[in-house]
């Protein structure tokens, strides 16, 4: 492989003109495709196998036209201090905003809150529950509007007024600390390479390749069935590993140089060597991604194929786009350790720097001379942060969940005073009573059972279909949706369902958002430790073959698995106990979102093997070339540390800048990824592997006989290329290139 990818950067470097060209074309092809692609429609959320789905299929057939999966909006009225929602001004304004919601052209139905008993008993606060034909996704901006519009028309006739509901969803909005996000990654490339060229040349293929991703999410949306946060993860992650990639080729070039070697060949040399290590890199966080698949839950899946073709336009970049920038750039980007002018640099200064050992090789010295104190005290350090990942709590977030400033945390709160906490997550039962010999008594049965259940407020009266042979019955819980004792009740409700089966052979199913989401909970648990040994299986595999070793893939996963459960400690620290929420911006604590644990497995581990493929490829060049284990733990770290920790740093920045994101999960996905970052690149990757290699020595490289001739020789570490630069010409690597 290496020797192949030598070739490619060489060709690259070549023919930049013509590579340029083929990225430009690629990038302009997805922005028009993105530009002409009609508007998004229905991004649906099902749930396979759960028996909340199995109610919603239920009851699209048995009751047609109900659009069960329909939009709704909850238009919450307050009457001023001291006075109540039943005066008759205030009812005129409320039946007033009732007939003006009821002419919307998506609109289903709106409830009178009169009518319907939507009056709190203390008289003060009312609601009008609005239904749609359309999902919230498919929903027009005009119907939006609409119920803005009738929303502040009773504002203007004295009422407080606020509305819930998923009828008023909007894409996230991550605010400035994206961009901020990004300068800090330019800083720190700046002061990396000390060149501005050279910094420059990242970022802009980072952003090339997260454009080409992004864009053509965009074009696919309608087709494909993608919603936004897809491409908010896409573009989360393309930025982050598109720079990280880039910035392994470059510093490889600009050490390429400073060995001697022309710019042609040394841009071969960089591909051929740390282009290997971004393939392998590249492809663990693919397999990763692709992974998370197995959850059998479809829009984890598409977000996480879509971030994983990012991932792969940014290898490929890196590979190709980087050596053509080089070859443009030429002598504007410098050797190592030689700053441009502009930045204080000089060849007199560079020729000091280079005698004095770099932070990176005291470092790693240090950690060779004390590698038991330095394993224990990471461990240590780790476990403790690991901690408050035992009283983990799953959920997914609801409008309780949005900042105080929101409409719809307003709606919920409002509803919350004048109802229970409980009414903003009542359950929806269905009795399948097809096959009963008298569904009428089946109805009445599963109504008195769940009113005898604990943390029941209130249950409402069978409402039955046109055939009589299915009805709905609303619950509502006493406790809030994302408590535990809501979910007991849910659980409740589904044994009292097995004994009704048992008795009638009807079928009691409890559907809803709140029970969906507890579904969804449990759906992910499950299948975590399939998915946490299908990725890891596969990425232990493949650096096996990258490596050739046993132990170095071992401990890579064990230090995975330190760094995300502390990471996850760190997570339910803040989102769950609300330490530091307010510098975080969590206004609200509660439940861990039910897809971070699964989805942090997934991609920590990918990111995670970056750092180690980056970093010890160097350590087992080293080897390879004749030094002593230890000796290679240093030299790794001499010509690497610098690299990784500048890369870990722009990756911390990135995902950090999404934290300042309206939307609670993206907020939680960037917190979460940022601070594992911090824990695996500087806690696992900087400590305790280097200090778990000094005190393995050569068993750490040991790799059986019979298994060192079945796997094939792919050298990363470049020992083809001693004698591939030196025999290959520009025809022949031209040739080779064709026939690949």
């Amino acid at each position: 492989m290496a020797t192949f990818l030598y070739r490619l950067g060489r060709f690259a470097f070549r023919r930049r003109h013509f590579v340029a060209l083929i990225w430009v074309a690629l990038l302009t092809l997805a922005g028009v495709g993105a530009a002409n692609a009609p508007a998004a429609g229905n991004t649906s959320f099902s749930i396979p196998g759960t028996e909340a789905q199995k109610a919603f299929d239920l009851l699209e057939q048995r009751f047609p036209g109900a659009s069960a999966d329909g939009a709704t909006a909850r238009v919450v009225f307050k009457a001023p201090a001291g006075e109540k929602i039943t005066d008759a001004g205030h009812k005129a304004a409320v039946e007033k905003t009732v007939g003006t919601l009821s002419d919307g052209s998506e609109v289903a139905s709106v409830a009178d809150p009169y009518t319907g008993k939507a009056v709190s008993k203390d008289g003060t606060i009312a609601y009008a529950s609005v239904k749609y034909d359309v999902s919230g996704m498919e929903l027009e901006d005009s119907s939006r509007d609409a119920l803005k519009e009738a929303a502040q028309d009773a504002r203007d006739a004295g009422l407080t007024v606020e509305v819930g509901g998923d009828a008023l969803s909007a894409a996230p909005e991550t605010g400035a600390t994206e961009v901020i996000g990004i300068g800090i990654a330019a800083v720190v490339l700046v002061i990396t390479f000390g060149s501005l060229i050279a910094a420059g040349l990242p970022l802009l293929t980072a952003l090339i390749g997260v454009g080409i991703g992004v864009s053509t999410i965009t074009a696919l949306a309608g087709t494909l069935d993608l919603g936004s946060t897809t491409s908010t993860l896409a573009t989360m992650i393309g930025l982050a590993v598109g720079i990280d990639y880039a910035l392994f080729i470059v510093s490889r070039y600009r050490a390429e140089l400073a060995e001697g070697r022309d710019r042609e060949d040394a841009a071969g040399r960089a591909v051929g060597t740390a282009g290997s290590a971004v393939v392998f890199a590249g492809l663990t966080v693919v397999i990763a991604l692709v992974g998370l698949s197995v959850v059998n839950i479809p829009m984890l899946t598409k977000m996480g194929v879509a971030a994983a073709g990012t991932v792969a336009v940014a290898v490929l970049i890196a590979l190709t786009m980087i050596p053509a920038l080089l070859g443009y750039a030429g002598r504007k980007v410098r050797p190592m350790g030689e700053k441009s002018k502009l930045l204080g640099g000089g060849r007199a200064r560079a020729a000091d720097r280079a005698a004095k050992p770099n932070l990176g090789t005291r470092w790693a010295s240090f950690v060779v001379r004390r590698p038991v104190a330095v394993l224990l005290l990471g461990v240590v350090g780790l476990g403790a942060a690991a901690v408050p990942a035992a009283s983990l709590e799953l959920g997914l977030p609801d409008d309780g969940s949005q900042p105080t400033s929101t409409t719809q945390r307003r709606a919920y709160d409002l509803l919350s005073e004048g109802f229970g906490p409980g009414f903003n997550g009542p359950l929806m039962v269905v009795v399948d009573a097809k096959d009963s010999t008298d569904p009428q008594a089946v109805f009445r049965d599963v109504g008195n059972e769940i009113k005898r259940l604990d943390d029941v407020v209130t249950v409402t009266p069978a409402a039955a279909n046109k055939a009589g042979d299915t009805a709905t019955i609303t619950v509502v819980p006493g406790s809030k949706p994302s408590s535990a004792t809501t979910e007991d009740l849910v659980h409740a409700i589904r044994d009292k369902g097995a004994d009704v089966k048992a008795d009638s052979d009807a079928s009691v199913l409890v559907t809803g958002s709140t029970a969906m989401n507890i579904d969804v909970s449990q759906k992910l648990n499950d299948a975590l430790v399939p998915y946490l040994a299908l990725v890891v299986g596969l990425a232990f595999l493949l650096l096996i073959v990258v490596f050739r070793s046993v132990l170095v893939p071992l401990k890579a996963a064990l230090g995975f698995l330190l760094s995300v459960m502390a990471a996850l400690g760190a997570v339910v620290a803040v989102f769950q106990w609300g330490w530091l929420s307010g510098l975080m911006g969590v206004e609200e604590t509660g439940p861990v979102m039910s897809m971070m644990p699964i989805f942090m497995v997934g991609v920590v581990f990918g990111l995670a093997m970056d750092y180690e493929v980056f970093l010890v490829t160097r350590m087992r060049e080293a080897y390879v070339h004749g030094e002593k284990p230890s000796q290679a733990v240093v030299t790794g770290f001499k010509h690497g540390a610098r690299v990784v920790t500048a890369a870990a740093v722009i990756m911390m920045a990135v995902f950090a800048g999404f934290i300042g994101s309206s939307e609670s999960m993206v907020k939680m996905i960037g917190f979460g990824l940022a601070i594992a970052v911090f824990f695996d690149a500087f806690v696992v990757r900087m400590a305790l592997v280097p200090a778990v290699l000094a005190l393995l020595g050569r068993r750490a490289w040991w790799l059986p006989k019979w298994l060192d001739r079945a796997l094939p020789n792919v050298d990363v570490e470049g020992e083809g290329l001693r004698t591939a630069s030196g025999t290959s010409s520009r025809d022949d690597d031209d040739k080779e290139l064709v026939r690949a």
